[in-house]
């Protein structure tokens, strides 16, 4: 869906970064739910298939907890390739290995995907945005935005978009968007106490998302 020469362009912008493989966006045109995540890890970068790894699954239970199921929602992320940092480990042996661990993408590396995620915004038209954490959030709407003040809230705003192709430089989408940010599935991994909170904001979706079947139901 995506026209190659956009994938080709963002690619190579991303050469001088520490990133590895790319990972498409995947599901239905006119989705009720568009999921904005941060961006691939290991597994993905491996199968091609967005939220397939540890933070997938989680995901998945949330939206079946929702009532929405895969084929429904269209997900994306911020950076389409895996941002990693090495790290020097010793293994059993005693030796010095090093590892690729998973890390959040820098600005720059959000503005040289930029394009993708805008083609997306505009072509595919999700009914509802759902960002993961701070990365999604504050690429659509800024770093004013946190997640941990806003999370489980409806927001409606026009998003980020880049100002042109060759820039570095963030501008308005002329479209406003429905937006609903909430925690990171990962972020259980590292504080189960969010469970809870994340439980609260998929409850109040759940409410959200009855609420515009029945108001397009009567359209």
């Amino acid at each position: 869906m995506i026209p190659e020469t956009l994938v080709d362009l963002c690619k190579k912008r991303m050469q001088p970064y520490a990133c590895e493989g790319f990972v498409y966006g995947r599901g239905p045109m006119c989705p009720a739910i568009m999921i904005v995540g941060e961006a691939p890890g290991e597994t993905e970068i491996h199968n091609g298939m967005p939220f397939s790894g540890h933070a997938g699954k989680v995901l998945d239970q949330f939206f079946h907890y929702v009532g929405v199921e895969r084929e429904d929602i269209y997900f994306t992320s911020t950076v389409r390739s895996r941002p990693y940092k090495i790290v020097q480990k010793k293994s059993r042996d005693d030796e010095l290995i090093e590892k690729k661990y998973n890390r959040a993408p820098t600005l720059k590396e959000q503005f040289a995907h930029a394009p993708i995620l805008d083609y997306e915004l505009e072509h595919v038209k999700p009914k509802q945005l759902v960002t993961l954490g701070n990365i999604g959030l504050q690429r659509l709407l800024g770093r004013n935005y946190t997640i941990s003040e806003v999370h489980g809230r409806l927001i409606h705003s026009k998003v980020r978009k880049l100002k042109d192709l060759d820039s570095n430089e963030w501008t308005w989408s002329e479209h406003t968007y429905s937006i609903f940010p909430t925690y990171h599935p990962a972020s259980i991994f590292y504080n189960r106490s969010l469970e809870k909170d994340i439980y609260k904001d998929l409850d109040h979706l759940k409410k959200i998302l009855k609420h515009s079947e029945k108001r397009l139901g009567h359209n």
